[in-house]
């Protein structure tokens, strides 16, 4: 064998290796997404558990094609209202089109809103939120899949992996993160963060932002960041009085007029306030209040779809 041919053989086997050693196992799938699975079964009512097992099912634990191209884990297709990019694989019939993403959480925030959005699915919002076989269940018998073992298999892969964990906001590892909730009458704690962590400043929803700590109050706040203590109440929406609690997130700027992103449609959770929501995303709550019609102010019901931008589009009742 010539040298030529002697590389080129061992640099095939590297790079055969390398593809190798970069597929995911389905614990690793797991492990990478089940936060972002959390995320979108907050702001929504999927069970993570559902969410999950369709994206394992429907990307191979993220190792098809169409996830490593296209970012999609869902499979969705791009039906007549799709205006982003496109990609194209045989399915059920040869080169259909199927939605591309930039980011896999630009596909798992698509997929909540594809959901949400379509009367087929909204008997399933009604289901309790840990029921993951009546999700399962119903998803087929509203059409999302042609495969008459879908359910079976959805079920099958939150049994055999424990996901109906996710549901209660347990995942597979001990977390790092805690959750704080403390309810008032107009603002909850309820986002994950991590009180271990140095003081940094992030960005969360693309706005510059920090966790706040036990202790801590907007005058030393306002010194830390070299802000007046005036402007941290007006970017966090607090009225004249209120101290944070730790485990908040700060705002260090103004918030946006609208959600960014994909994110169009948010179905109010009990426990959840319109400022948690507000500060989930990101939004002026007053913001918030007018792109709903809402009266600045109201409290709005456990189940109430609001709309995050302006040009987001309610399902029409049934």
């Amino acid at each position: 064998m010539t040298m030529r041919k002697s590389t080129l053989a061992l640099f095939l086997i590297m790079l055969a290796l390398t593809g190798v050693a970069q597929r995911l196992t389905r614990a690793e799938y797991i492990r990478k997404y089940q936060l972002l699975a959390i995320s979108e079964m907050n702001r929504s009512g999927i069970p993570a558990s559902i969410k999950m097992a369709q994206a394992c099912l429907e990307s191979a634990d993220g190792n098809s094609e169409m996830a490593r191209k296209s970012n999609n884990h869902f499979g969705i297709k791009c039906k007549s209202n799709w205006t982003g990019a496109r990609s194209y694989h045989d399915d059920d019939e040869k080169n259909e089109c199927f939605r591309k993403y930039k980011t896999v959480e630009d596909s798992y925030v698509d997929h909540t809103n594809f959901l949400m959005s379509n009367p087929r699915y909204s008997a399933l919002f009604r289901l309790a939120p840990t029921d993951f076989t009546g999700w399962a269940r119903g998803l087929k018998q509203a059409g999302y899949a042609t495969d008459p073992r879908y359910a079976e298999k959805v079920i099958e892969i939150i049994e055999l992996n424990q996901l109906w964990r996710l549901d209660h906001k347990m995942t597979r590892e001990e977390m790092a993160q805690v959750e704080k909730m403390r309810m008032g009458d107009q603002f909850n704690r309820q986002l994950i963060i991590n009180p271990y962590s140095t003081r940094e400043i992030t960005l969360h929803n693309g706005l510059r932002s920090a966790i706040t700590r036990e202790g801590d109050n907007f005058e030393l706040l306002g010194q830390e960041f070299g802000l007046k203590t005036w402007e941290l109440r007006k970017f966090n929406d607090y009225p004249e009085g209120y101290e944070p609690l730790a485990g908040e997130i700060l705002y260090l700027q103004n918030k946006k007029p609208r959600a960014q992103g994909m994110y169009e449609l948010h179905r109010v959770a009990e426990g959840e306030s319109m400022h948690y929501i507000s500060q989930y995303y990101g939004i002026r709550m007053k913001a918030l209040y007018r792109i709903n019609k809402l009266k600045y102010g109201d409290v709005v019901p456990v189940g109430t779809l609001l709309k995050l931008q302006k040009k987001a589009v309610l399902p029409a009742a049934n």
